[in-house]
């Protein structure tokens, strides 16, 4: 089992920017082997994936994000970033990480997450 710690979220106004941190903890030779994303759930809503990591490096985004959030990941330091750009109060939600058990985006229920990180988007 791999522990996930997010931060890096906040309150901040339309069109400010936030960047999220993913600190794993897990072996340096190991973690580089798994993919992981980001997740949010907004109130009342299901939790939605808002961008994905493979170990290969290839990314992909929710079209609602797209242009405006960019995921990357520091395998030397087991971390796990998403940089995000132009909030709007859309992205109001708490932000999760998960690792998957493969190399790529495959939802299991094994796979780890972390304990979330609230962003707030005021207009």
């Amino acid at each position: 089992q791999v522990q996930l710690v997010e931060s890096g979220g906040g309150s901040v106004q339309a069109g400010g920017s936030l960047t999220l941190s993913c600190a794993a903890s897990a072996d340096f030779n190991i973690f580089r082997m798994y993919a992981i994303a980001w997740y949010r759930q907004a109130p009342g809503k299901q939790v939605e994936l808002v961008a994905s990591i493979t170990s290969g490096q290839r990314t992909d985004y929710a079209n609602s994000v797209k242009g405006r959030f960019t995921i990357t990941r520091d395998n030397d330091k087991n971390m796990l970033f998403l940089q995000m750009n132009n909030l709007n109060p859309e992205d109001t939600a708490v932000y999760y990480c998960r690792r998957f058990r493969g190399s790529y985006v495959v939802p299991s229920e094994s796979d780890d997450w972390g304990q979330g990180t609230q962003v707030t988007v005021s207009s």
